[in-house]
């Protein structure tokens, strides 16, 4: 017996347990074997494992490789866990089934009374009965005879075989879209934990290149260190060995500036005797000795010895970029066979 909402009068207390006992997918009452949810609501068995299918449309019945499956709770989105069982693991819900049959007995018990069901508008006597399928409208046994003498292209069905066939309808298209909700629901979970992880896969991937250059710029100012230290090094050498020369010019000078006093005063005087009494000996060697001091070679101050070409590294340094990675071409490769599935 098909027990639809609505059979007794608005605001009765059956009516309200009545709305207690319907399945929020095929919007029927429960039927057995009633299941309930961890999240303590209640589903028909056949709904439950409708909505489990949907789900996860690659588990197979007992026995299969895949161990359990997930859904959602069609009421509250709470996350439902499965074992290999699916949802004949689930615990039936004896207390609501006692429920469902005692309240059948009472309905069943009830006499209808008149204005419970629809009746015509245009014959307030006649229920309505049948369904009018060329213009789609629901109506009584004395509108179709109307119906047949005036309009004999209007094709008319029984009531309840329409009622039926678009229920069931109706049903298939919740379980659809319960069952399209979930699977968005889960390629949303899936997008978002894919955010997270390219989010943390970044930051690693900035602290390892930051930490790659790092090490290539204490490799580049160590061996900028060793060079500078080269160059000093030469430096002071050359400005030793300069400062040498300085000091023995400077010396070579003073004592030719000696000679030359002496020189000059043995010049003035007049007197053969005197002249040759204080004429310096050793003049001309001392006056030849200037010329035998060491001395630099052209260019001797130059550094151009340590000029360091650095248009190779330079070069280097442009051309550095991310390698690239075969596993990405082949992630890539998946999604898009994934895709085209």
């Amino acid at each position: 017996m098909d027990f639809q909402a609505g059979i007794l009068q608005d605001g009765s207390p059956m009516e309200s347990l009545e709305k207690q006992l319907i399945c929020p997918i095929c919007l029927e009452m429960f039927s057995k074997p009633v299941v309930i949810l961890p999240c303590q609501h209640n589903l028909c068995r056949k709904c439950a494992n409708d909505v489990f299918q949907a789900a996860n449309p690659y588990w197979q019945s007992r026995g299969s490789l895949i161990s359990g499956g997930r859904f959602r709770c069609p009421s509250c989105r709470h996350e439902v866990l499965l074992d290999r069982h699916g949802v004949y693991g689930l615990q039936r819900n004896l207390l609501v089934e006692n429920i469902i049959d005692i309240y059948k007995q009472e309905c069943s018990s009830r006499p209808l009374k008149k204005g419970e069901h629809p009746m015509c508008k245009e014959h307030e006597d006649e229920r309505i009965n049948i369904y009018c399928v060329t213009c789609e409208v629901p109506t009584c046994s004395l509108c179709k005879v109307f119906v047949f003498w005036t309009r004999k292209a209007c094709e008319v069905a029984p009531l309840q075989s329409v009622f039926q066939g678009q229920k069931t309808e109706l049903n298939n298209c919740i379980s659809m879209l319960v069952a399209g909700n979930d699977r968005i629901q889960t390629i949303i979970s899936q997008l978002e934990d894919s955010c997270q992880s390219t989010e943390e896969n970044s930051e690693a991937a900035k602290r390892e290149l930051c930490a790659r250059f790092d090490t290539l710029a204490a490799l580049l100012e160590e061996k900028k260190a060793e060079l500078l230290q080269r160059i000093c090094q030469e430096q002071a050498d050359k400005t030793a060995f300069i400062q040498s020369l300085i000091c023995q010019y400077k010396e070579q000078l003073e004592k030719s500036s000696r000679l030359v006093e002496t020189a000059i005063q043995a010049a003035e005087e007049t007197g053969g005797a005197a002249f040759l009494m204080v004429r310096p000996p050793g003049l001309i060697v001392e006056a030849s000795k200037g010329g035998r001091l060491d001395k630099i070679e052209q260019g001797y101050e130059s550094m151009d010895a340590f000029s360091v070409s650095l248009e190779h590294l330079t070069e280097a340094v442009q051309a550095l970029d991310f390698d690239p990675a075969e596993e990405d071409e082949e992630y890539f490769d998946g999604e898009e066979e994934e895709a085209e599935e």
